[in-house]
């Protein structure tokens, strides 16, 4: 893959002098296109490698109880590792293909459709909440790995609607985390937000012998930013490059697979409490630790 190439009418008038036009017309749109619902959780997915989707194994199966287990979302908004951009996008098709970004997998992976619809109005709602940076409507890119692997066992009949919030990998961490603070009314709506990458990610170091070694820099980095979190500590989050210097370098060499955590903690309501799961590691240098916020 190419890395340079995923309100309530009542509280309405009461936040009116706090709110630019077109913030106040994205509300009013998700009033009007979905039915009332309770606010749904925010979930970072360490989704680790795309055989995990058609794989039994303790991952897939925690996918699949969350999808059993979760208030059933009126759509979902997913934001991946995988859809790498100049600026921001979000995709606005009424029909996202499957996107088999990968190779050296068996045929039976690629052979995996997740058919499920766009969300065009609440892509345009999406665009409009985002008020410190403009958002470009995309009609070319779908769902990529990092979204239908973890969905096909979650939501497997695959009829909610999905779409995708690229990252713009050119930022720092504090613009993702912002971005993610003004997509907090869709949660209000029934929308599933979900992160898609991994905690700890050098695939130049993966232990490809199947043990269960984990590096130290690998354990020191996942121990750390999980502390934070815990902790409710954003600021350090946030400035995890400079507080963890090399630690920082190893575990991400690039960070796209750690950005989508910054839209999930900047969702976090300060009633919000975090639980972890999977939290531990695969082929050493991959941590698989996800988290719900609710």
């Amino acid at each position: 893959m190419d890395r340079r190439s995923f309100i309530k009418n009542s509280g309405l008038l009461a936040m009116a002098p706090f709110l630019p036009m077109n913030g106040l017309s994205a509300l009013a749109a998700l009033g009007n296109s979905l039915a009332p619902a309770s606010r749904m959780p925010a979930l970072f997915i360490g989704h680790g490698s795309p055989m995990n989707a058609i794989d039994d194994n303790e991952f897939s199966r925690s996918w699949k109880a969350l999808g059993k287990t979760l208030p059933r979302p009126q759509a979902i908004l997913s934001i991946s590792a995988h859809w790498l951009t100049n600026g921001t996008s979000v995709t606005a098709m009424a029909q996202p293909k499957t996107i088999h970004d990968f190779g050296g997998f068996p045929k039976n992976l690629f052979d995996q459709q997740y058919n499920a619809p766009g969300a065009p109005e609440l892509a345009k709602s999406t665009q409009d909440l985002i008020t410190t940076t403009s958002v470009h409507a995309d009609n070319t890119w779908g769902l990529d790995h990092g979204t239908w692997s973890v969905l096909l066992p979650m939501y497997p009949a695959a009829d909610i609607p999905v779409y995708q919030l690229s990252l713009d990998y050119d930022k720092p961490a504090s613009y993702h985390y912002e971005l993610g603070q003004q997509l907090n009314k869709l949660r209000d709506k029934g929308v599933l937000i979900i992160g898609s990458g991994n905690l700890v990610h050098n695939l130049q170091r993966v232990d490809w012998s199947g043990g269960n070694t984990v590096y130290d820099w690998a354990q020191e980095f996942d121990t750390k930013m999980s502390g934070w979190i815990q902790t409710g500590d954003h600021k350090s989050l946030v400035n995890y490059q400079q507080i963890l210097g090399n630690t920082a370098t190893m575990a991400h060499p690039t960070y796209d697979h750690l950005l989508p955590l910054f839209y999930i903690m900047g969702l976090q309501q300060k009633e919000e409490q975090v639980t972890f799961f999977n939290s531990k590691f695969d082929m050493g240098s991959i941590s698989m630790r996800s988290l719900q916020i609710a």
